[in-house]
């Protein structure tokens, strides 16, 4: 663990969200593994992309995270508990939302990422999220990829287009098609002249 948001900075230097792992509590209560008394393990994510194993132990008003680090430099592995306490707001349209209790400022967020050997909010660990530091080819390079998801075509412009899903209408997907098209062109372009390329050849 701690490896996986090295390297992901952008120009304020600093790392970004989608550059560490997180525990999403939303995602947690949707398993069911918010019951006290119990023990579950789950593999952090970032993304699409799974990673390393932790273990929550539940109790009432707070969780025991447990796992593993290895500081840089050093062969052996600690095992490392953290105690985060959690919250509870009413849902508008009835039941509980539960949220963690930042361990460092005692914000309540559903999202905590790992640093090292804690989890904390964004805002402790000094994370931005990824949009806030793209320029128009990368916000262009995302926004096909969300089509690309949308129509189950493999991400990445540079890979070839899918079909059309079956049961979608044909003016939905000539349009998502087309919109998808100009994003690529953009991204292109980008690309183009971050290598110095001019456009056409």
């Amino acid at each position: 663990m701690g490896g996986f948001g090295s390297g992901r900075r952008y120009q304020s230097g600093r790392n970004t969200t989608a550059g560490s792992w997180q525990l999403d509590i939303r995602w947690v209560q949707r398993t069911g593994a918010l019951r006290p008394g119990r023990t579950y393990a789950f593999k952090l994510k970032s993304g699409n992309t799974t990673g390393p194993g932790i273990k929550l132990q539940v109790e009432d008003q707070f969780v025991v995270l447990v796992h593993r680090y290895c500081p840089r430099g050093d062969s052996e592995w600690q095992d490392i508990e953290q105690a985060i306490d959690m919250d509870y707001t009413a849902c508008t349209y009835g039941g509980m939302r539960p949220w963690w209790l930042c361990p460092c400022c005692d914000r309540r967020v559903a999202i905590l990422y790992e640093q090292g050997k804690l989890f904390a909010c964004r805002y402790c660990c000094n994370l931005v999220y990824a949009c806030q530091r793209e320029n128009a080819s990368d916000r262009a390079a995302r926004r096909a990829d969300s089509i690309r998801r949308r129509l189950g075509w493999k991400e990445g412009i540079l890979n070839p287009k899918g079909w059309k899903p079956r049961g979608m209408h044909w003016r939905t997907y000539q349009r998502l098609s087309m919109k998808h098209d100009a994003f690529a062109m953009v991204t292109l372009g980008g690309i183009a002249k971050q290598f110095g390329m001019k456009n056409g050849g």
